[in-house]
C-alpha cells in the first residue's frame, strides 16, 4: 500500500505540467469575487495540495474524489486584509480540513478503493451565515474553480476504466452538484455514484444538468445520493437542506419507509420536504454551532452518522457499475 500511496503522489506531481481545460474558472481578481484578500491558488502538481489513499489492494475497486466542507472564520492578514477563504498554502489551515474531517473520511472509504481529496479554497462559514443565496453563490465562484481544477487532474491520472465515486459534505456537497454540471458525457459514462452529503439537489439543478439523476434504491449507477437530515422538519434551514430529492441511506428508500441505525435511531425520509427524519436520537455530539448550525437539524452528523451505510453503498454501486462497463 505504501508503495501504490507514493505512486499516488509521483502521479500527481508528473501531472503539474498538464493542459486542463474546465468550465468552473478559478478567478483569482478580488474585483470579480469579493472585497479582501484572495489566497495564492492551489497548484495541483504538488502533493502537498491533497490528502490520498490507496486502500485497492487488489485493484478492483472505485477512484474516489471527495471534497471536503467548511473549516475556516474570516480571518485577517499581516497588513489588515480580511480574507473569506481558507489558505491551502497555511500549514494550520491544511490540518483543520485534513485532521477535522478528511482523515477521517479516509478511515472509512478508501478501504478497498483509491481515495482523492484536494485542498481548496473554501469559502469561509461567514458567507453561509448570511442565509444569502447570491453571497455563497458569489463566493463560492473562486473556491468551486479549485475544485473543477483539482478533478481535472485527478481525472487526467487516474485509469478510467474503474468506476468513480464523488462525494463531498456540506460545502463540499455544493461542490459535488457544481462539478456535475462541469463534467462531460464521457466523464459522467464513468460515474459510479455522487454523494451529496448535508446540502441541497434542487430542480433547477436537475434542470440545468442532465447529469443530475436521484437515486432510486441501493444499487443504480450514475445517480445522486443526497439526504440532509433533522430532528424535526421544522428545522429545515432552505439555505442548506432545501432540497428537492432525499434518500434514506440506511434502507436505500425514497418513501416513508422507516429504517433503524445502530439498533435504537430511527431514520425516516419526509417526502414533503425531502429530507430525513431522525428520533430516538440526541446528537448531543453536536452541539449547535452559533445558532446557525445543530439547532433542530443536525448538520454535523451527515458524514459520520451513517459512514458503515456509505461505506457499503460505495462498495455496492462500484460492483454494479463494473457490471454495465
Amino acid at each position: 500500500m505504501k508503495q501504490k500511496t507514493l505512486w499516488m503522489c509521483a502521479a500527481i506531481i508528473i501531472l503539474c505540467g498538464a493542459s486542463v481545460i474546465t468550465c468552473c474558472s478559478s478567478n483569482d481578481n478580488p474585483s470579480e469575487q469579493t472585497a479582501g484578500y484572495i489566497p495564492k491558488a492551489p497548484d495541483y502538481g504538488d502533493p502537498t495540495m491533497w490528502v490520498t489513499a490507496d486502500g485497492d489492494t487488489d485493484g478492483t475497486g472505485a477512484d474516489i474524489f471527495y471534497v471536503v466542507s467548511t473549516w475556516e472564520d474570516d480571518w485577517t492578514t499581516a497588513d489588515g486584509k480580511v480574507c473569506h477563504y481558507a489558505d491551502v498554502w497555511n500549514a494550520e489551515h491544511r490540518a483543520h480540513m485534513a485532521n477535522l474531517e478528511m482523515n477521517k473520511v479516509v478511515a472509512y472509504m478508501s478501504p478497498g478503493n483509491r481515495f482523492f481529496a484536494p485542498f481548496y479554497r473554501h469559502t469561509t462559514i461567514q458567507a453561509f451565515m448570511t442565509n444569502s443565496e447570491d453571497t455563497v453563490y458569489q463566493r463560492t465562484r473562486l473556491s468551486m474553480g479549485d475544485v473543477c481544477e483539482a478533478f481535472d487532474r485527478f481525472q487526467t491520472l487516474r485509469d478510467k476504466t474503474r468506476p468513480l465515486i464523488i462525494a463531498g459534505f456540506s460545502q463540499g456537497g455544493l461542490a459535488v452538484v457544481e462539478l456535475l454540471k462541469h463534467i462531460d458525457d464521457e466523464t459522467y459514462s464513468q460515474l459510479a455514484a455522487a454523494y451529496v452529503l448535508g446540502y441541497k439537489v434542487t430542480e433547477q439543478d436537475m434542470r440545468e444538468c442532465s447529469h443530475i439523476r436521484p437515486a432510486e434504491g441501493e444499487t443504480d449507477t450514475g445517480v445522486t445520493i443526497c439526504y440532509n437530515t433533522v430532528k424535526d422538519v421544522k428545522y429545515v434551514l432552505p439555505l442548506i437542506a432545501g432540497s428537492d430529492i432525499c434518500i434514506n441511506p440506511v434502507n436505500w428508500r425514497t418513501d416513508a419507509t422507516p429504517a433503524t441505525l445502530h439498533d435504537t435511531i430511527t431514520i425516516t425520509v419526509s417526502p414533503e420536504y425531502h429530507v430525513l427524519v431522525a428520533t430516538n436520537y440526541s446528537a448531543s455530539e453536536y452541539p449547535p454551532f452559533r445558532g446557525f448550525l445543530n439547532v433542530g437539524d443536525i448538520h454535523s452528523c451527515e458524514p459520520w452518522l451513517y459512514s458503515e451505510c456509505l461505506a457499503k453503498n460505495i462498495a455496492v454501486r462500484a460492483r454494479e457499475w463494473k457490471k454495465k462497463h
